[in-house]
């Protein structure tokens, strides 16, 4: 057993680098019940922000993209409906139909803007499913590189990001405008 002194290392350098996420931790104390409804649903909340504070990338008639606040890459995007509604099957046509466009237009977009080599496609349904806000449908849109997949995120529970959300979310609207 060790000294007193010995504990006292705070702020002492070693050979680890660390990548401190104090962000995550509200989200992360809060878990998959922070929704319980509309009010305090940030896929509700969000439209009613500019984009820029959203992340929001593109608005349809029933559904937006946007940012995905704590991404896998760079370039996760969101399909969410407007409509606070948990299930796929809780969309009418006409939402199903956009759900799906926007979807496919994510990942020309994504293409356009940062040359993917591949994308991860899902909807995690309800909470046993995984997914982290069961209570509003969100599709995810997750861009993916040869390569991109390495120690951090398995054994340092890390993933390493090269762009900050806002220079994300800036290129990925000008390339959505832009490429009509």
């Amino acid at each position: 057993m060790g000294t007193a002194d010995e504990f006292e290392l705070a702020g002492v350098p070693d050979a680890f680098q660390r990548l401190w996420t104090p962000h995550r931790a509200a989200y992360q104390n809060r878990g998959q019940d922070q929704v319980s409804g509309s009010a305090d649903c940030p896929f509700c909340q969000g439209p009613g922000r500019s984009d820029e504070d959203s992340l929001i990338v593109h608005r349809g008639e029933s559904c937006f993209v946007l940012l995905n606040l704590y991404p896998y890459n760079p370039g996760h995007l969101l399909v969410c409906p407007y409509r606070h509604v948990p299930d796929l099957t809780d969309l009418d046509d006409a939402e199903a139909q956009e759900f799906t466009a926007l979807t496919q237009r994510a990942m020309v977009v994504l293409r356009e803007a940062a040359n993917p080599g591949g994308f991860n496609l899902g909807i995690n349904q309800g909470k046993v499913g995984g997914a982290g806000i069961a209570a509003h449908l969100h599709q995810h849109v997750i861009p993916r590189w040869n390569g991109d997949t390495n120690f951090m995120p398995i054994i340092a529970q890390t993933k390493n990001l090269s762009q900050t959300l806002g220079e994300t979310r800036d290129l990925v609207a000008a390339t959505w405008d832009a490429s009509r």
